[in-house]
């Protein structure tokens, strides 16, 4: 039977919990999309990868919903909704939208929101959410293409987005253990708070987060919040050591695509592109009609240094000030979509021509990519870095590093192929 239930609103974000599950004892398989009805699988924990974050929030609902019945026909014992750690969301939505929508079909009246992962420098303080040592609203998801982030109080942009009120679990109460918890929980909803965010500011905040929320049924949150959940499901069980066994990447030729122009991956492609190969995405080259020859153009390139100690990079990523440019000449929407149907393509037929190791940096990039190989499920592996396992295909000989935006270290594209090499 499955004790946890996972709908996840991108695809790095997806293997980013993903990980954090199997890393603390509970054996979890992720699904790309909702499966069909007669789908079955045999885990304790299911993690369901949608593209919900920033399409329109009527389709955000629509798939979440469809991903929760499908849940709740397996069984499953608790949800839990997952979105990033920097809580991307516009004023309207998509993560008040679908926890309304959540809550509703479950016939509960209050959830939490804990985004918080204090390992990747995510903590919440007095229901302020920030990066590191800036507010979220300071740091360089203010410049987010399609989700800037220009308020960092998250009481304040869930009744902005939700249909009720948001009340606090301060740190001070978060410091006196579970039970404190649940007994604040309780008082705020004789108040009629229907959301609640927790201060966190270490891992230690997250562990009383399980303990205290081991019995609610629809819990929202970042990865972190899976760390104190995993151990109260796990229990004596955990088999975190050969779970990740499953998801060990494979050898052969590898090529890692950057998508994302978050300012951790711009410092990653600088770096990277000091220790191998690597070649920019032309935008306008991807927008007009001879898409098909700058796609074999790049295959071509990445095939030439098949052979080269780190593999080769091809990559979209630009700075703020660049973005800018390109999404005025060419608009947003029409210029990142026809990158992520370039990337697409060229993963496609490095498939076919035997590339069996993507790295790829980008949910957006991700997403499509992992669509368009066709693959149905992931094994979740080693970490890479924290919230970034290796995954390997449950029905294709393929292994992958799906990384959200900010995530990892400078040395992150290097590092995923040295420390694991097959």
């Amino acid at each position: 039977m499955i004790k946890l239930g996972v709908i996840a609103d991108d695809f790095t974000g997806a293997t980013d919990i993903a990980s954090f599950l199997v890393n603390n004892g509970l054996p979890t398989v992720q699904l790309n999309g909702v499966p069909p009805s007669d789908f079955k699988v045999e885990t304790q924990a299911v993690v369901i990868s949608l593209k919900s974050r920033s399409c329109p929030a009527q389709q955000a609902v629509a798939d979440s919903l469809k991903a929760l019945t499908w849940l709740q026909q397996q069984g499953c014992q608790q949800f839990y909704f997952k979105y990033c750690s920097t809580f991307d969301s516009t004023a309207k939505g998509n993560i008040g939208p679908v926890t309304d929508a959540l809550l509703a079909q479950l016939g509960e009246t209050q959830t939490i929101i804990s985004p918080a992962l204090p390992v990747n420098g995510r903590t919440v303080y007095q229901g302020y959410l920030f990066v590191m040592d800036q507010l979220l609203s300071e740091s360089g998801m203010r410049h987010h293409p399609v989700t800037p982030m220009t308020d960092s109080n998250l009481m304040r942009v869930m009744e902005q987005q939700a249909a009720g009120r948001c009340g606090l679990v301060p740190y001070n109460v978060m410091d006196q253990g579970a039970e404190a918890v649940k007994q604040r929980l309780a008082a705020l909803k004789e108040q009629g708070m229907r959301y609640v965010v927790l201060d966190t500011l270490n891992e230690r905040h997250l562990l009383t987060q399980g303990e205290a929320l081991r019995d609610m049924k629809l819990v929202t949150g970042g990865s972190g919040l899976a760390i104190g959940l995993a151990r109260q499901w796990a229990g004596s069980t955990a088999q975190n050591g050969s779970a990740t066994e499953a998801g060990r990447p494979q050898s052969g030729a590898g090529v890692v695509l950057s998508g994302s122009c978050s300012v951790m991956t711009n410092k990653q492609v600088a770096r990277y592109l000091k220790q191998a190969a690597g070649r920019a995405i032309d935008v306008a080259r991807c927008l007009d009609g001879a898409q098909p020859s700058y796609v074999q153009e790049l295959v071509d390139w990445v095939k030439a240094h098949r052979n080269d100690a780190l593999a080769p990079l091809l990559y979209a990523t630009s700075s703020p000030d660049q973005l800018a440019q390109i999404q005025q000449r060419w608009g947003a929407e029409a210029s990142s979509q026809a990158v992520e149907k370039l990337f697409a393509a060229v993963a496609s037929q490095l498939q076919q021509d035997g590339f069996q190791r993507f790295i790829i940096a980008g949910g957006e990039t991700s997403s499509i990519v992992v669509q368009m190989l066709g693959i149905h499920a992931f094994h979740i592996g080693p970490s890479i870095s924290p919230g970034v396992p290796w995954v390997r295909s449950t029905n294709h000989p393929l292994s992958l590093a799906l990384k959200s935006g900010n995530f990892g270290d400078e040395d992150f594209f290097a590092r995923a192929q040295k420390e694991f090499a097959a």
